[in-house]
C-alpha cells in the first residue's frame, strides 16, 4: 500500500524511504537511494509511469521468498527468448491473420507470450509475433503488448523489514 501511495502521488522521499540504501537500479552497476532520487526528480524520465504501469499488473512470490512486479517478470516463458518475448496485455485479444483490424483473428490469447518475429516496430499498429508453440504466427496490436524485459520492482526481507532490492 505504501509503494502504491508513492507512486500515485509521485512522492519522492516516500518511495525512497521503502527502498534498500543499496537498491538495484540497472544492471550495469547503477545502485543506491541517492541515485534512485536523482533519477525519479529528472523530469525527462519515465520512471513514475513505469512503476505505475508495474504496480497495475499485480505481483508474485519469488523463488527468494520476495515479490516480483509485474507478476510475469518471475515466471518460466520456456524457449521463448525474452529479449524478443512481449506479454499480451489483456483477455481474448485476437492474434490476427494479417495486420488490420478487420483481419480474421487466428486465435484469441490471454496474457500469452509471444515472440516479435520482426523484432519491436513501435511506430506500427501491429506487430507480427509467433507464439510459443514456434509454428502459429499473427499480428497483435502494438498497443496490447509489454516487453518481458519492461520495468520491474523486486523486494524482500533484511533483518525482518521489507524494503525495495531492485528497480531495474
Amino acid at each position: 500500500q505504501q509503494l502504491s501511495t508513492a507512486v500515485a502521488d509521485r512522492n519522492v522521499d516516500e518511495l525512497v524511504a521503502l527502498v534498500a540504501n543499496d537498491v538495484r537500479l540497472d544492471f550495469g552497476g547503477g545502485e543506491g537511494a541517492n541515485l534512485l532520487r536523482t533519477h525519479l526528480m529528472q523530469s525527462d524520465r519515465s520512471l513514475w509511469d513505469e512503476l505505475t504501469e508495474a504496480l497495475a499488473l499485480g505481483c508474485a512470490k519469488n523463488g527468494q521468498g520476495g515479490i516480483t512486479l509485474p507478476w510475469y517478470f518471475d515466471q518460466d516463458f520456456g524457449s521463448i527468448d525474452p529479449m524478443a518475448g512481449m506479454i499480451v496485455e489483456g483477455e481474448n485479444v485476437p492474434l490476427r491473420s494479417a495486420p488490420d483490424k478487420t483481419a480474421e483473428p487466428v486465435t484469441t490469447l490471454s496474457w500469452d507470450v509471444v515472440q516479435l518475429t520482426d523484432g519491436l516496430r513501435p511506430d506500427v499498429a501491429f506487430q507480427k509475433v509467433r507464439l510459443g508453440d514456434n509454428k502459429t504466427e499473427g499480428f497483435i496490436e502494438t498497443g496490447l503488448l509489454r516487453s518481458l524485459m519492461g520495468y520491474r520492482v523486486i523486494a524482500s526481507s533484511r533483518n525482518g523489514k521489507w524494503s525495495i532490492t531492485t528497480i531495474a
